[in-house]
């Protein structure tokens, strides 16, 4: 019989010559434990996915006490079911009112191909703004608004009439017009290197949509769920979007996404024709009960305090010669080093040690800090030390 290291490189499609290869056999908090023993600190959850780290218990019970309950029983939105209805109240309370309705997905990327959708057919325009280094997915719509060529070029034709302007760059705004349906962006650019959007800047965005009839997107799905300190980015900046997209930390491990937007915009997928935007698994009722139970834990605990308490130790850690700057906010960090072969020297040598980091699809030069919140304080400054000391050790 293969291995399961076997069938992996044998029958897993592959989109690297070099995966990290570790061979999971359980995770818990934290760390993540391999096959052969080792046990190795997350400090990149997963991709901004596991908030409240791996397994934890509230979200574990949540997934069991629905399993016994019933799995998929119809396509979205037929059936009432209750992991769905009591999640989405949960999550529209957290929201300004105008953002009273969800629609769930599957993953990020789907939440984009929706958000792209919806501001199409409520503004009866085709024009999208989109910027330039931005990551919004991998399917073709969400590629289409990716402001990367090397990642567009080899799908070519992807969607018509898509704009790309300069990130933070007041004079770019003059892009918006009023034959735009929307702007989409992320309030912090994640694979772009860890950009976070000017505050100043942010609101003319804001500005520039009202005034052409234009909806504004913010893509979250990294910056959701206290990633950044407040529950959302957007409170941050103090402006709100149209459609807000939702994914990665919301299941507390489990698959789901989500477009957020107002009851009159979401008016426009009941007619022309009914039904116009569907999903069979959107919504999985596994998934919402654990979205459930990990939005609830987050909000019981000051997460707010801890995301600024892991950002203030990284800036009091990380510096010295060979560490260019530390970008981002909160617990959504890149450490820029000084060029791509050091980073490379340190995040090899940081995964022997049992740290995983990793960089930004954008940049091979910075690491990307995102552990998960419930990270001890004095465990991350253990590591946080190591991660200095490897810098060091390869700059002298």
């Amino acid at each position: 019989m293969a291995s399961d290291l076997q069938s992996f490189y044998r029958h897993i499609a592959q989109t690297s010559d070099n995966p990290m290869g570790l061979e999971i056999d359980r995770a818990e908090g934290c760390f993540l434990f391999t096959t052969d023993g080792k046990r190795y600190v997350d400090l990149i959850s997963g991709i901004a996915v596991s908030s409240l780290g791996h397994r934890h218990p509230a979200v574990t019970n949540a997934i069991r006490n629905q399993v016994d309950r019933h799995l998929h029983v119809m396509v979205y939105g037929e059936f009432i079911q209750a992991p769905q209805s009591r999640f989405a109240k949960l999550l529209c309370d957290q929201l300004p009112e105008q953002l009273d309705r969800v629609y769930f997905v599957n993953s990020g990327t789907e939440a984009i191909e929706g958000a792209l959708k919806l501001a199409k057919k409520f503004t009866g325009r085709h024009k999208l703004v989109a910027f330039h280094n931005s990551y919004h997915g991998d399917t073709h719509g969400s590629l289409s608004v990716t402001g990367r060529n090397i990642y567009r070029d080899p799908y070519q034709p992807l969607l018509p009439d898509v704009h790309f302007i300069d990130f933070n760059d007041p004079a770019a705004l003059k892009e918006i017009d009023d034959s735009t349906a929307a702007v989409i962006m992320e309030p912090i650019q994640g694979e772009g290197g860890i950009i976070p959007a000017e505050k100043e800047w942010l609101k003319a965005v804001r500005k520039h949509c009202d005034q052409a009839g234009a909806l504004l997107i913010f893509d979250e799905i990294q910056t959701g769920f206290f990633r950044t300190g407040s529950l959302f980015a957007f409170q941050y900046y103090d402006v709100i979007p149209d459609i807000l997209c939702l994914a990665k930390a919301m299941g507390g491990g489990m698959p789901i996404g989500a477009f957020v937007s107002s009851s009159k915009i979401f008016e426009v997928f009941k007619y022309d024709p009914p039904l116009n935007h569907v999903t069979t698994f959107g919504g999985h009722p596994v998934s919402c009960a654990a979205a459930h139970a990990n939005l609830s834990v987050l909000l019981s605990e000051d997460f707010a305090a801890k995301a600024a308490a892991i950002e203030s130790t990284a800036r009091k850690m990380l510096k010295g010669r060979g560490i260019t700057e530390l970008r981002g906010r909160g617990a959504m960090l890149g450490l820029q080093l000084r060029d791509s072969d050091l980073t490379a020297k340190v995040v090899k040598d940081c995964f022997s040690m049992g740290i995983i980091l990793g960089w930004t699809l954008h940049s091979n030069s910075l690491i990307r800090i995102a552990p998960p919140l419930i990270i001890e304080l004095e465990h991350l400054q253990e590591n946080f030390h190591a991660i200095a000391e490897t810098v060091k050790k390869h700059v002298n």
